[in-house]
């Protein structure tokens, strides 16, 4: 776990700098390679509640406990997360789903449920138009979901 602190924690530093975008092609190679299959069922749900509601119904925000996880794990907000880091936090994220502790694997996926539902919660109210330009993480988590349900569809 501590090497796994390090991680984030390095990446932190180093994306204390400005977020313009060019990170997100690597969340569409991460959505290609080796994807958990934990991954696959939670983002064909998101892909398909996606294209029947399109989320104009106003989204819940994430629960105390669902937030409690994310820092307990070391994560932000998805609304207060740079596009690189949110990278680096999926890439966590298929590696942890692959574990062979079951506790780190059931909170890789419960962490991925709670992207997802922070993801609706920004979309459904448009924050995307109106939020700081440097943390746009939530378009890594979108691309990642969407490119999985393209990539793995097709096999």
């Amino acid at each position: 776990m501590e090497k796994q602190e390090k991680i984030l924690e390095a990446a932190k530093v180093v994306l204390a700098q400005e977020d313009c975008g060019s990170e997100l092609p690597i969340s569409a190679m991460l959505a290609k390679s080796s994807v958990p299959f934990s991954h696959r069922r939670i983002a064909d749900n998101y892909n398909i509640m996606k294209r029947i509601y399109g989320f104009q119904v106003v989204q819940p925000r994430i629960s105390n406990t669902e937030r409690n996880l994310l820092y307990k794990y070391h994560f932000n907000t998805l609304e207060n997360t740079p596009i690189a880091l949110a990278n680096v936090e999926l890439a966590l994220l298929k590696q942890w789903s692959t574990s062979v502790d079951d506790k780190l694997r059931a909170d890789s996926d419960t962490l991925l449920q709670t992207r997802v539902k922070e993801l609706k919660f920004i979309l459904s109210n448009k924050y995307g138009i109106a939020t700081n330009e440097l943390f746009n993480g939530y378009k890594a988590v979108e691309l990642y979901l969407d490119e999985i349900t393209k990539f793995y569809s097709a096999n």
